[in-house]
């Protein structure tokens, strides 16, 4: 997707985020549980500070978060939050060079697709937790959430923090999975310290997900898709393995 699309995508799930979170500030978020929608309107603005200090200083802080954050009312930080990390994403070019978790990508556009992924789906978690409709996510947004999933969160963490996945790979037989929706599929494997992602379909799958992109977008982050709206074929135990490596990636 190109930068100013996430940012205008961004724009406008932090608006539906902040709109519902003004809706119900006490209503517990199911699919973030012990959080009230207060909790995950200040979970989001501390994310939002963080990453803007990862542009600006080069690296990540080490030290999170700042003694004062907690005192601060969420909403208020919400705002505040996303007014700084607009202004930062208007000074400078995505290409321009930023300090992240992710070897391969050190840049700001980097952050501007994480920050616009972040934030739909904690909007969808903000009306959960409120009881509100669940907007649906345009299609391009979801199959880039769905590609940035599976690659930049699972496969890489796999290949570079293996260890934390060997409770779940150090076993595995080997599996190969498809995820498909509308204008895109990309197939996977699994095996002892590996989790391997590509473009394309792979009929031969042991597991199929298949869906429309929103649904099968919230089915990969768990963000409870509507009953029937997303197909799994396979064996419990590797859809489980899948589950289970997303879950460790994206703690």
């Amino acid at each position: 997707m190109e930068n100013d699309r996430l940012l205008d995508c961004l724009a406008a799930d932090f608006a539906r985020l902040r709109e519902v979170a003004e809706l119900d500030r006490t209503g517990a978020v199911p699919t973030c549980p012990g959080w009230t929608v207060a909790d995950l309107a200040r979970h989001v603005g501390m994310v939002y500070l963080h990453k803007t200090l990862a542009m600006r200083e080069g690296a990540e802080p080490e030290v999170w978060p700042p003694a004062d954050l907690p005192d601060e009312e969420p909403l208020a930080l919400l705002d505040r939050a996303y007014a700084d990390l607009r202004a930062e994403f208007d000074a400078r070019d995505p290409g321009e060079p930023a300090g992240s978790w992710y070897k391969p990508d050190q840049s700001v556009g980097f952050w501007i697709r994480r920050m616009a992924h972040e934030t739909v789906i904690h909007r969808i978690d903000a009306e959960l937790g409120a009881s509100q409709r669940v907007a649906p996510v345009p299609d391009d947004l979801a199959v880039d959430g769905i590609d940035e999933l599976l690659k930049v969160f699972v496969a890489y963490s796999v290949g570079e923090w293996g260890d934390y996945f060997d409770e779940v790979l150090a076993g595995s037989p080997g599996r190969s999975y498809a995820i498909r929706t509308e204008g895109a599929a990309w197939r996977a494997r699994s095996g002892p310290g590996e989790f391997t992602v590509e473009d394309g379909d792979d009929p031969r799958a042991d597991v199929t997900v298949i869906g429309p992109p929103t649904a099968v977008l919230r089915w990969v982050w768990n963000r409870e898709s509507d009953p029937g709206a997303v197909t799994v074929e396979g064996a419990r135990e590797a859809v489980g393995e899948l589950r289970r490596c997303i879950v460790i990636a994206t703690q």
